[in-house]
Formats: structure tokens, C-alpha cells, sequence
């Protein structure tokens, strides 16, 4: 009874501390099958007490018996997932749709035609009739796919992730786990044993405990993109499928033998066996201490060189950008030589070498100069530094930035003969391990390989902006070839002046032909604009609410129909050029319903007063870094479109500062982005001017 509430409790405080924590539909969904676990133990728990009339509570247990497939179901497809449910196999979606199905039973069938028990409480065993056999069985069945679910996020996880994520599938593998045993029991004696209720109860106290401390020790959450193919070469399948072997065998051997020992005791040390059992398997310092056991004594080289050339190829090839690229080549350090953590030195203007990418280390900030002795160290010997080796000279100048950041080896990364930087690796995963030449060619290949991979990145970098340059030549080309024109028409205005500047009929044509050769100019400096910082509008009173709305019209007719804009807030006035302002609105609205995400794609629009007149821009989409947008985000030619040309932002942010205007940004990875275009309110106009940028 003790261990049944303990359990009790500790589900319901799981269940508030994931609703606290995640605070979404991930968080709901995880819950949702806590809560029901907790339902269930306390059913029971009440059935079982005799303190109450155990029907009534019987049927409640039998209506969760038939929810838990559904929501354990719904939580294995969602939980930690980058896509939900959506990267499941079909079957899977499937079965969890028609799992709800069970409910039916319990609505149909009353509680005797499932399972009846004459002696119960005082002998807690229930006997399943047909109906009975069939439901549970059906329930077991979903309960392991479900386990099936859970394995495959395992399985598919970066190390990254698998830090976040081993503990809680873990917990809830063991949840699903002593279910199966617990109803797969009674499909072989076709009675529910309720005696196992405390084994039961134990393993749910140990998978709370579990979950609560991940929350506590592990902050923020993990997505893992699960593979289509792997999810059908499930270990759990056959693992289940040798458990049911494995229990008809014993139950076999049970009539002749009988039972020999208390059969709770056994079960519970064999699950919490299991349970210590995957946790050290899923341990780094374990895998790596087996895996160096077996290439010490099993086999000639340590290392499988296709293998490794194979999957550094992979990594390298796959990269989506270049802060992606430095952070894979830190990653395959960190799994190839077993450390915790690697950092990438780079050469910066030539004087000193600074982190340019940290993968699991703690910030540094320290810079080497190129006259320390660790860089004269590799240049000279073009070997990897050991911090273990006799190195007196090296130690004492570097000693506190190799302490500090428990820094295990230093490997050079050469452009020809010239170290353009490093790569520091962190602890060993396994303090034992003894590295030697092969180790530190393995490292020395790899960092040319790296080298290069940088190199051709950079190189890709140049004739980006190389080619936008270009594009700009061509455009100037054309500009300069009609300003010419209109610079050879003023000249001959000038020259024909000198004789004919007192005629009053050449003064009206002068003034013409000046007023054109001006209105030409304008519209050259207006295709130019993209790239100027001096350019000319028209600002007027402007109404902001029917200007937003005209906009967001003009984006409805142009996209589907589950896409579009909604717009909302308070008539405001502003000074503003009405065309260009709408070049803005238009690309702020485009962009966000490319960025939004879900089947109905909408952007807010708010127009609004907060001490100057604003148009305020939310989208639901996949939002950005603070690095991103402080860096990245309004610089020309630089996009994330696979056919963008990089200048929408910049021309925008262009446009509103010459209104005298400001545009802020707000964003929140995975939530979505907010865009706030401050303008000038109608006070601020002497007149109905042309302003100057």
C-alpha cells in the first residue's frame, strides 16, 4: 500500500512539474499517460484496500486500461520528436488512432462479462472471460509498439540529445515495460495476478524519481529526427517476443516445479537489473572503456580506417552552413577519440588565434598569440600536443588555460606550411585510456582533412560576395552608361547657355530640359536604391490602417488560400512615403508566411501608438538567434532562401530610416518573430516635404 501511494504521488508531481516546465503541446501529451498511470495505481489501490466496494473501482480501472494504449501510443510518437507524429511510419499513426477503439469495452461490456472475481479482495485474482483475454491482449500489443516508439527516438538521437533525452525514455520504457509483464501474466493464465500491483508500483516510484532528476540536472529539451528504416529493426520487438518465450517456458516448468520463490522479489531485482543494465550501456565512459578493451586485445588496429575516412566523408558533406561545418568536425573529435567537448581555434587578422566554434566546453575566452610556445611547438614539430607529455616549457605558460578547460590534446590544422589554427579536445571520456601514434595520426589526417573542408568553405564564402559584387558591376554598367547620356545633355544645356542664356524662349526650354534630365535621374537613383544610402521620399500624412490592409490584401490574392494575413489595431497617422512603406510591409508579410509553420499559415498584423505610431509584425514561425539576428540578419546578399537575394531586410531597414523610423526585432527559437516598424508621427512634419535619407 505504502509503495502504491508513493507511486501515486510521485506521478501526480510529475505530472506538474512537466506541465511547469515544457509548458506546450509536448508537455500535455507527456502528461497526459502519467496522470493515467497514476489513475490506474490509485483504482486499484482502492480495489484492492477492501476498505471500499472494489466494483465500482474495478470498472474506473477498466475505463483507464483502455485509454493508456492511446496516450502512451500519442507520447512515443510525440516526445522529443522534430516533427510529432508526423515522422512516424504510417502503421504506427494508425494504431494510434484506432486504439481509442478499447474504449468501447468498458462502454459495452459491464465489468463482469471481462473478468470476475469470487474471493477478491481477499484473493487478489481476477479471471478474464473471452472478452477479457481479447482486450488485454490488444492492449499489450499496443503498449509494445509504443516501447518500439520509444527505442527508435533512442536510437536515432545525437550525443547531444542522448544526454537529454536516456533518462526520461528510459523511465518510460520501464514504465511500458512492467505493463507488458504485468497483462502479458495474465494472457498466459488468463487471470489478472494483483499480487504483482507492488512490482508494478516500485518500478513507477523508480521512473518518477528518474524523470525528476533529469528536469533537475538537464536544462532546455532535445529534437531528434527519427529515420523511417530504422524504426522497423527494433530491438524491443525481439526482446518482448524472447520475454513471451521465455514466460510460456517458465510456466510450463511452474507445474511440475511449483513455486519455489517469492515470485515479486525475483521479478522486481530482474527489472531494476535491466533498468541498471541499459543505463550503464547507454553510459559514454562504459561504451568507450568496452570499446578500448576490444581493440587492446581483439584486434591488430584500433581503428577501422574505411570506416572512420567513410564517416568523416558523411559528416563533412552534409554541412549546412559554415558555423555547421566547424561544429561536425568538432563533433567527429569527440566521438572518433572519446572526450567531453572540443573548441576550434582559428587565426584572426593575423596576430592571435581565438575560439571560433565550442562544442560541450565551457566559454573561452582566452586568445593565443602566435609567439606562444604551444604554436611554436606544433609549427616546429607539425605533431598533436599531449598535456600528459614532458612538455615543462609548453606547461608552464599554458598550464592554467589547459587546467582550466581540461584540455587533453592540441591538434594543428596547416594550410600548406602555415598553422591556421587548432582544435583543443577536452577530458577523455575514459580517464585509462592510453593514446598512442595511432591515435595521434588518426587526429593529424583528420585536421587536414578539416583544413581543407574550411578552406573550401571560405573559398565558397569569397565567390558569394565575389558574384554579388558582380551582379552590382552590371548594374552600375548600365546606370553609368545612361548617366552619361544625361550628363552629355546638361553639358550641352551649359554650352548652348553661354550664347543664348538672355533669350527667354531658351530659358523655358532650359528649365524643361533640366526638369527631365532631373526626373530621369531620380528614377536611376530609385533602381539603385537597393544599395544607396541616399535616397529621396515623398513623406505625407499617411493612414496606416488602410495601408497595412491594402497589403495584406495584395499577399492574400498572391498565396494559398490556408495562407494570409490578419490585421487588427487602432486608426494612427504617420509621416510616410505610402508606395515605399508598402515595398516594406509586403516583404515582412511574405517573409513571415514562408517562416510560419503548420498547415494554415497566418501572420498578425497590429497597428498601433506607444509614444510614436507603430506596425507591429508576428509570425508563429521557426524564429532566430540572437547571434543570427545581431550578425546576420539585415546584411545584404546574405540569405537563408535557397533562392533569396539577400537584400529584402536591408532594403526595408533602408526604407524605414530615411522616414526617420526604426525597425526592432523580437524572436524566440521555435516560437516565432515579431517585427516592430517605429515612424515618425504627423508633428514631426514642418510641411509636406521631400525629405532626404
Amino acid at each position: 500500500m505504502l509503495v502504491s501511494i508513493a507511486a501515486i504521488v510521485l506521478l501526480l508531481i510529475g505530472v506538474v512539474r512537466v506541465i511547469q516546465k515544457e509548458r506546450s503541446h509536448g508537455g500535455v501529451i507527456l502528461a497526459a499517460p502519467l496522470l493515467a498511470t497514476a489513475l490506474l495505481e490509485l483504482c486499484d489501490l482502492a480495489a484492492l484496500s477492501g476498505e471500499f466496494e472494489p466494483l465500482p473501482w474495478k470498472r474506473g480501472a477498466l475505463f483507464v486500461e483502455a485509454l493508456l494504449p492511446a496516450l502512451w501510443l500519442l507520447c512515443a510518437l510525440s516526445y522529443a520528436r522534430d516533427n510529432g507524429p508526423r515522422s512516424s511510419s504510417r502503421v504506427a499513426r494508425r494504431l494510434a488512432a484506432c486504439a481509442t477503439v478499447l474504449l468501447a469495452v468498458p462502454l459495452i461490456f459491464p465489468v463482469d462479462r471481462v473478468f470476475y472475481f469470487p474471493d477478491f479482495p481477499s484473493e487478489p485474482i481476477l479471471f478474464l472471460t473471452d472478452v477479457g483475454y481479447y482486450f488485454y491482449t490488444l492492449v499489450m500489443v499496443l503498449l509494445v509498439v509504443a516501447l518500439t516508439q520509444f527505442e527508435a527516438t533512442l536510437v536515432n538521437a545525437s550525443p547531444d540529445a542522448l544526454w537529454r533525452v536516456k533518462l526520461d525514455i528510459v523511465a518510460l520504457g520501464t514504465m511500458l515495460a512492467v505493463q507488458v509483464f504485468y497483462y502479458s501474466n495474465a494472457l498466459l493464465y488468463r487471470t489478472l495476478h494483483m499480487e504483482l500491483v507492488p512490482l508494478r508500483s516500485l518500478l513507477f516510484v523508480v521512473a518518477a524519481t528518474m524523470m525528476a532528476y533529469a528536469r533537475l540536472h538537464w536544462r532546455g529539451g532535445a529534437r531528434v529526427r527519427v529515420s523511417q528504416r530504422v524504426q522497423l529493426k527494433s530491438v524491443a520487438t525481439f526482446v518482448v517476443a524472447g520475454y513471451l518465450i521465455l514466460l510460456g517456458v517458465l510456466g510450463e516448468g511452474m507445474r511440475h516445479l511449483g513455486p519455489l520463490f517469492p515470485r515479486v522479489l525475483a521479478y522486481s531485482c530482474a527489472f531494476l537489473a535491466g533498468m541498471g543494465l541499459l543505463l550503464l550501456l547507454l553510459s559514454e565512459r562504459v561504451k568507450r572503456e568496452i570499446k578500448v578493451l576490444l581493440h587492446k586485445n581483439f584486434y591488430q588496429s584500433k581503428y577501422d580506417y574505411r570506416a572512420q575516412w567513410l564517416g568523416l566523408t558523411q559528416r563533412l558533406s552534409a554541412f549546412e552552413s559554415g558555423e555547421d561545418l566547424l561544429k561536425r568536425v568538432l563533433g567527429a573529435y569527440c566521438d572518433i577519440f572519446g572526450v567531453n567537448g572540443a573548441a576550434l581555434f582559428l587565426q584572426q587578422e593575423g596576430y592571435f588565434y581565438c575560439a571560433t566554434s565550442i562544442l560541450e566546453m565551457s566559454r573561452l575566452q582566452e586568445t593565443i598569440s602566435q609567439g606562444n610556445s604551444l604554436v611554436a611547438y606544433m609549427k616546429q614539430k607539425g605533431w598533436v600536443f599531449c598535456r600528459t607529455d614532458d612538455n615543462p616549457e609548453i606547461l608552464a605558460e599554458n598550464r592554467e588555460f589547459l587546467v582550466k578547460h581540461k584540455i587533453s590534446f592540441v591538434i594543428p590544422l596547416f594550410e600548406a606550411e602555415r598553422i591556421t589554427g587548432f582544435i583543443a579536445l577536452g577530458e577523455q571520456v575514459a580517464p585509462s585510456e592510453q593514446y598512442r601514434y595511432e591515435d595521434y595520426d588518426l587526429m593529424k589526417t583528420i585536421a587536414r582533412q578539416a583544413s581543407i573542408a574550411i578552406q573550401h568553405q571560405r573559398l565558397s564564402e569569397e565567390l558569394t560576395r565575389a558574384r554579388a559584387m558582380e551582379a552590382v558591376g552590371s548594374l552600375a554598367t548600365f546606370v553609368v552608361h545612361d548617366l552619361k547620356n544625361l550628363v552629355a545633355t546638361v553639358s550641352l544645356i551649359v554650352e548652348n547657355a553661354r550664347n543664348h542664356l538672355d533669350n527667354p524662349e531658351f530659358q523655358q526650354d532650359m528649365l524643361g530640359s533640366l526638369k527631365n534630365t532631373a526626373d530621369k535621374m531620380q528614377g536611376l537613383i530609385a533602381r539603385l536604391k537597393n544599395l544607396g544610402e541616399s535616397e529621396l521620399y515623398n513623406l505625407r500624412p499617411t493612414e496606416l490602417l488602410p495601408l497595412v490592409q491594402r497589403s495584406a490584401r495584395m499577399v492574400g490574392s498572391t498565396l494559398t488560400a490556408t495562407s494570409g494575413v490578419t490585421v487588427q489595431g487602432t486608426p494612427e497617422i504617420a509621416l510616410a512615403d505610402e508606395r515605399e512603406l508598402q515595398k516594406v510591409l509586403l516583404n515582412l508579410f511574405i517573409n513571415g508566411i514562408e517562416a510560419s509553420q503548420g498547415e494554415r499559415k497566418v501572420v498578425l498584423a497590429e497597428v498601433g501608438f506607444e509614444g510614436a505610431p507603430f506596425i507591429r509584425v508576428t509570425d508563429t514561425g521557426c524564429g532566430m538567434s540572437q547571434r543570427f539576428i545581431r550578425k546576420e540578419l539585415f546584411t545584404p546578399f546574405h540569405t537563408t532562401k535557397k533562392e533569396g537575394l539577400g537584400i529584402g531586410l536591408y532594403q526595408s531597414r533602408q526604407i524605414v530610416a530615411a522616414h526617420g523610423g526604426r525597425i526592432d526585432v523580437s524572436s524566440v527559437e521555435g516560437e516565432g518573430t515579431t517585427f516592430t516598424v517605429w515612424l515618425q508621427p504627423p508633428s514631426a512634419a514642418t510641411g509636406w516635404v521631400t525629405q532626404a535619407a
